[in-house]
C-alpha cells in the first residue's frame, strides 16, 4: 500500500525540529512530505539541511489548514494519505495497525489511531482522543474526552470500531475518497472541516474507524491555543456549516434553532467567566454562519438516513449528569 505521510507546516520551523525526527525514523512504509502553507521563517530550508529524504511540496499562500492540504495533496501520488499535525509524534510502527485495517476492508475509507497527550503520555488528548462522535443535536465529542475531562489510558480503548468521524490531528484517508469528496471544504479554513469530511464520507457509505493499536502523541494547540478566540469563532461557526451541508433536511431548522440557543448559554458562560473576547466570537460566528447560509445550504449533499445516536445531548449529559467518562454515557 503506498502511503504518504503529508504534514502541513506554517512558521513551525521550533514544531519540526521536535516532531519531524519521530516520523522520519518510524515512517519506513511511506513518503513523508512537507506541505509548505507559505512560510515567512527558514523551515524550508532547515528540512533541506537535516532531512533530505523528506519531499517538500511548497503552497503559494497560507490558506489555513483546509485549502494547505488541498492544494498539497494535488502534488502527491498515494492510495492513502497521512495528514498529520506538526505537533504530533508518533510511535514506532504505528502504520502497521492502519495499513492492516485498510487492507482488511475495502469499505473502510477513513482511520483514525489513538491519539494521546504528548505532555502526559498516559492520558488521552484533547483532539481526538479515542475516536469521535456525534450526538443527536450535532455535537462533536470523543471517547476518552468529552469536552474538558480527559480520560487516563488504561488500555481500555485498544479495539477498532466504526466512529463518526476521525481527528484532524492523525487523519488517515484513501485518496480516491478524499478526490471523490473533493477534498475539505475550504470555507472551514480551520478547525470541524474533518467532521464535515468525515460526515460527507458517511452520506457516500464509507466507514470510518478507529485503530487502537496504533498510537500518536500530539501537543494540541501549538499552531492556535485555546484562549485565541479566534479558535472560539472557527469552532462555532464551522459548527453550524456542517450541521446545514449535512443534517437530514427535515432535522434542519429544529436542530439549527436548538444550537444557537446553546450557543447563546455559551457566550453567556464567557461572559460570567470574565472571557469576553470569546463572548464575542460567538456572536461573530453566528454574523459569519448568517451571511454564508445561502451557500452553505447549496453545498449539501445529505442523505435522509436513521442513524443510531448513543446519546441526545453531550452538553446535558456532562454538565446536568456530571458524566465525564464515555463509558458512563448511556
Amino acid at each position: 500500500m503506498k502511503i504518504a505521510v503529508v504534514i502541513l507546516n506554517w512558521n513551525g520551523k521550533k514544531l519540526l525540529q521536535d516532531f519531524l525526527p519521530s516520523i522520519v525514523a518510524f515512517s519506513k512504509e511511506a513518503t513523508v512530505y512537507i506541505a509548505d502553507n507559505a512560510s515567512t521563517d527558514d523551515s524550508v530550508p532547515f528540512i533541506l539541511e537535516h532531512f533530505p529524504s523528506v519531499k517538500i511540496i511548497q503552497n503559494k499562500v497560507n490558506g489555513g489548514f483546509a485549502k494547505g492540504y488541498n492544494d498539497a495533496l494535488q502534488k502527491i501520488n498515494a492510495e492513502v494519505y497521512a495528514l498529520v499535525n506538526s505537533d504530533v509524534e508518533v510511535s514506532e510502527n504505528w502504520l502497521v495497525p492502519i495499513i492492516e485495517a485498510f487492507e482488511a476492508s475495502k469499505d473502510i475509507g477513513i482511520i483514525q489511531p489513538k491519539i494521546l497527550d504528548y505532555n502526559n503520555k498516559s492520558t488521552f488528548e484533547y483532539a481526538g482522543a479515542a475516536g469521535g462522535f456525534i450526538d443527536m443535536l450535532g455535537y462533536p465529542y470523543c471517547r476518552g474526552r468529552i469536552f474538558q475531562s480527559l480520560e487516563k489510558d488504561t488500555q481500555q480503548y485498544n479495539d477498532s470500531i466504526p466512529i463518526d468521524w476521525a481527528s484532524g490531528a492523525c487523519f488517515f484517508i484513501r485518496s480516491e475518497i478524499y478526490n471523490e469528496l473533493e477534498g475539505f471544504d475550504e470555507d472551514f479554513f480551520a478547525h470541524q472541516e474533518e467532521i464535515d469530511l468525515c460526515w460527507r464520507a458517511r452520506n457516500k457509505g464509507h466507514q470510518i474507524t478507529y485503530v487502537g493499536t496504533s498510537t500518536v502523541y500530539h501537543v494540541g494547540g501549538a499552531t492556535l491555543n485555546e484562549a485565541n478566540s479566534f479558535k472560539t469563532f472557527l469552532n462555532f461557526r464551522n459548527s453550524l456549516f456542517s450541521l446545514l451541508k449535512n443534517l437530514p433536511s427535515h432535522k434542519i431548522p429544529f436542530l439549527i434553532f436548538i444550537r444557537m440557543v446553546l450557543d447563546g448559554v455559551a457566550a453567556f458562560r464567557f461572559v460570567v467567566q470574565l472571557k469576553i473576547p470569546h463572548a464575542f466570537a460567538i456572536l461573530k460566528a453566528h454574523m459569519s454562519f448568517y451571511k454564508n447560509m445561502s451557500r452553505m445550504y447549496s453545498k449539501r449533499n445529505a442523505l435522509d438516513y436513521k442513524k443510531e445516536y448513543k446519546v441526545i445531548s453531550i452538553v446535558w449529559s456532562y454538565f446536568a449528569q456530571n458524566i465525564t467518562t464515555y463509558n458512563k454515557l448511556k
